[in-house]
């Protein structure tokens, strides 16, 4: 599929939702099967709860699992920026050469990171960042950098690069996030299950049916296109920004 095909998945969803309403509609009140199904009148509404709760509760864990990995995309880029911006304090210590060396790795890491937005929303990624994060954790394990800085301080910033390097991956796994056809087909039987069961309870009652399986579409449709489309955090709407590493650069490039 391609790099957007949760926008595909949406229209589909919506598209879908309503050809059900009125595939139902057709079906029940069509005169070869009203007649048949009025023998079946008398279902009780409370029997829509079953279904109800089940189609609920599968689209609130697919409502979940999206928001979830929004927040957790957020959370690496905020991860990645409070690591740089501790390299930077905890090598202020270092001789200047160092020093401006160190600095000038993070400020080309949080530019290249920065570039890397446009790849992530077509899940994809940049080379130029990968090389960016080696250089970082190079320089600062150097053997010169490491002598140069106590022993707790190097060894946290070993841990600083790596951690930087491990909140770029938990980005890239994160903008490889697509629509899992399996937990959505499931979503989309139960709700089609629910649908009949609604016009069911209303046999005998053309307009309520009408009225009751229209309702239903216009709550599940537009639910189910909204999960879908903040499906990729890195993808619009609502997608991650690269504000904090863009925030890093330009406080660097400030400095003497």
């Amino acid at each position: 599929m391609g790099a957007y095909d949760h926008y595909l998945f949406a229209a589909a969803a919506l598209l879908g939702t309503f050809a059900a309403a009125g595939l139902v509609m057709w079906a029940l009140n069509h005169p070869i099967v009203r007649p048949r199904l009025e023998r079946f009148s008398g279902v009780v509404p409370p029997f829509i709860n079953v279904l109800g709760v089940l189609f609920g509760l599968t689209l609130a864990f697919l409502a979940n699992d999206t928001w979830n990995a929004h927040d957790r995309a957020l959370a690496a880029v905020d991860r990645e920026a409070d690591a740089l911006r501790s390299i930077v304090i905890l090598s202020s210590h270092l001789p200047d050469p160092q020093r401006r060396q160190v600095s000038a790795l993070v400020r080309t890491y949080a530019d290249e990171a920065a570039h890397e937005w446009p790849l992530l929303a077509r899940r994809e990624q940049s080379a130029a960042a990968a090389r960016a994060a080696d250089a970082l954790l190079a320089e600062v394990t150097d053997p010169g950098v490491v002598l140069a800085s106590s022993p707790g301080v190097a060894a946290a910033e070993a841990n600083l690069a790596l951690a930087i390097r491990d909140g770029r991956e938990t980005r890239l796994a994160l903008s490889q996030t697509h629509v899992n056809p399996l937990k959505w087909l499931g979503m989309a039987f139960l709700g089609f299950l629910t649908m009949v069961s609604v016009a069911v309870v209303h046999i005998g009652a053309v307009r309520a049916m009408a009225a009751a399986v229209l309702i239903f579409a216009l709550a599940s449709g537009p639910t189910a296109v909204i999960v879908l489309i903040h499906g990729n955090p890195f993808q619009p709407p609502a997608a991650v920004q690269a504000a904090p590493l863009e925030k890093i650069s330009v406080a660097l490039a400030r400095q003497p």
